[in-house]
């Protein structure tokens, strides 16, 4: 299976950074991470159609399967990934072609929190625009950093999420 990851974090050295890269090396998964890219919020007017978003969907309308990695912040996604979950707005308007694209492939989630249990909020997003999308909605993979020997787990949670991917 062809994966890819989008990372939304505001700390790109952080555990979700970590988690992400450990799931990287056991899957061979492609990495994406939205601070690199110049993406804005989305705008009815479209006055942003010359920044990376466009050009990044391209690229992920050639993966199969699709991870989106955030920490949770407020019981919800980073705001680099809710921009960017904005701006699939774009695909349902001005770009509809491109979002055809996305039909039928699959996506699923790695988050990492302090939280022993990822609140259901955080998720629903997610499953609702995989359903609205058209796209399957996989499951979710949950690393809850509570102090520095969980970090040593992260090894062993990256390699269940990537039997949960494949």
């Amino acid at each position: 299976m062809n994966v890819a990851v989008v990372l939304g974090t505001s700390k790109t050295d952080g555990n979700t950074r970590r988690l992400v890269n450990e799931f990287v090396n056991h899957s061979g998964a492609a990495l994406f991470d939205l601070s690199d890219n110049d993406i804005s919020y989305y705008d009815y007017e479209h006055r942003n159609r010359m920044d990376d978003f466009i050009p990044l969907i391209i690229e992920l309308s050639e993966f199969d399967h699709i991870v989106f990695a955030s920490p949770v912040y407020w019981y919800s996604m980073s705001a680099q990934l809710k921009v960017f979950f904005d701006r699939l707005s774009d695909l349902l308007t001005i770009e509809k072609q491109l979002g055809r694209r996305l039909k039928g492939k699959s996506i699923s989630v790695i988050a990492t929190g302090f939280n022993t249990e990822l609140p259901d909020c955080f998720i629903q997003p997610f499953m609702l625009t995989a359903k609205y999308m058209h796209m399957e909605f996989t499951g979710w993979t949950y690393a809850a950093i509570q102090q520095e020997t969980d970090l040593a787990a992260l090894g062993a949670v990256a390699e269940m999420a990537t039997h949960k991917v494949h």
